[in-house]
């Protein structure tokens, strides 16, 4: 079995109430969720909360809510323990952890991604981008020489439920799957916030 799973904390530092702020229309969770009822590989999905408001949005637009346990929803709470209580709850096979502040997915990639994972054998699949950012300084090539590293942008992670039970996210064959870089955004600050809205009422990705 392949679940779903977005977790969505009601407390949030950088946006207050971040996850149900209204983007593009409508609130940013609903744009996650969306994506992922559109999947037909995955054989169940859930919005992990504790927030009792986020929870009857994320069923407003139709997903399942998973009831998470205060001590899960803090600052220190990693997603790890939130993906492993959503597995004590829900046993599956593969887990792919869908993050709310990644809300532009082109129509398909979730499937694409299930599928790159599965046909791959992969213990574990992050989308992302080559990232060439190097500290001013502390570097004397030209940009284009610049070989880079890749960098998960939070969008869609495919994993091995056996892994996370053991405390692992990664496993030793790994997929770096490179998306488009309007599907690149990830929501930190305001800043991502207004470029993600932008985004998404062109309606750059479909």
């Amino acid at each position: 079995m392949i679940i779903g799973i977005t977790p969505a904390r009601g407390g949030s530092k950088g946006i207050p109430r971040k996850n149900i702020k209204p983007i593009a229309g409508k609130p940013l969770l609903a744009w996650t969720i969306e994506a992922a009822l559109k999947s037909k590989k995955l054989d169940r999905y859930v919005v992990s909360t504790e927030d009792a408001e986020i929870a009857q949005i994320a069923r407003i637009y139709g997903a399942d809510v998973l009831k998470r346990p205060l001590e899960y929803a803090t600052d220190e709470a990693d997603t790890l323990i939130v993906i492993q209580h959503l597995l004590s709850n829900f046993p599956g096979d593969i887990v792919v952890l869908l993050q709310a502040t990644s809300p532009i997915r082109r129509e398909g990639l979730i499937d694409d991604c299930i599928s790159e994972f599965v046909n791959g054998k992969y213990d574990s699949l992050a989308t992302g981008f080559v990232c060439k950012y190097i500290e001013y300084g502390k570097n004397d090539l030209r940009r284009q020489d610049i070989q880079g590293f890749f960098y998960d942008d939070g969008n869609v992670y495919v994993i091995k439920s056996e892994l996370i039970r053991k405390g692992d996210r990664y496993g030793q064959k790994i997929c770096r799957k490179i998306i488009s870089r309007w599907e690149n955004v990830e929501i930190d600050d305001d800043f991502d916030f207004w470029l993600a809205d932008k985004i998404l009422l062109e309606g750059k990705v479909s």
